[in-house]
């Protein structure tokens, strides 16, 4: 017995054709990659960086060469960390609008077949299978625009959290020498 609820699912994917359903999985895994981000900041990199912050301030030495070049390889490791999955997230929102266009080219190819067997109503039939065709471009383009905001406002996030690392590193040492 098929559900109610999966209806207007089917019912887009026999619109978009099976390209659709590529969009809708790079979708999720470009959304669940934002979401991991999201829970890895509030979760797991602001107490890693109250613990890099109390291991800095807990050394005897803030001043040598040495240390200086300690705390840069920690300030980097805990920021490379946050920045880990973004070269996936940019993957992802590059990948979306070739598949958009993948699915039009597909479609345009049914439309085009179609039109071929059947010589009636060909004006409906055009309109209908370009109307098809875009559907899959549209996903892509909005997947990818949504995925480009994400990625910048991580960048950002990331810039900002790299100098404010370096700014409580730099006044803890002061403040332990004070």
């Amino acid at each position: 017995m098929p559900m109610p609820w999966l209806e207007p699912l089917a019912r887009l994917v026999e619109a978009g054709g099976p390209v659709l359903v590529v969009i809708v999985g790079v979708a999720v895994l470009l959304f669940s990659l934002a979401l991991e981000r999201w829970w890895f900041f509030r979760l797991h990199y602001r107490p890693a960086r109250r613990a890099l912050v109390a291991r800095w301030v807990a050394r005897a030495d803030h001043v040598s060469w040495s240390a200086l070049t300690l705390r840069e390889v920690w300030a980097r490791e805990l920021i490379a960390r946050l920045r880990g999955p973004l070269p996936w997230l940019k993957l992802l929102v590059v990948v979306c609008p070739l598949l958009g266009l993948l699915g039009t080219v597909t479609g345009m190819i049914t439309v085009f077949d179609s039109l071929a067997v059947s010589e009636v109503n060909q004006a409906r039939a055009m309109a209908d299978g370009v109307a098809r065709a875009t559907l899959p471009t549209l996903s892509g383009m909005a997947v990818s625009v949504v995925g480009l905001l994400f990625i910048t406002r991580l960048e950002h996030i990331i810039r900002r959290e790299d100098q404010r690392l370096h700014d409580r590193l730099a006044r803890a040492a002061e403040d332990a020498h004070a």
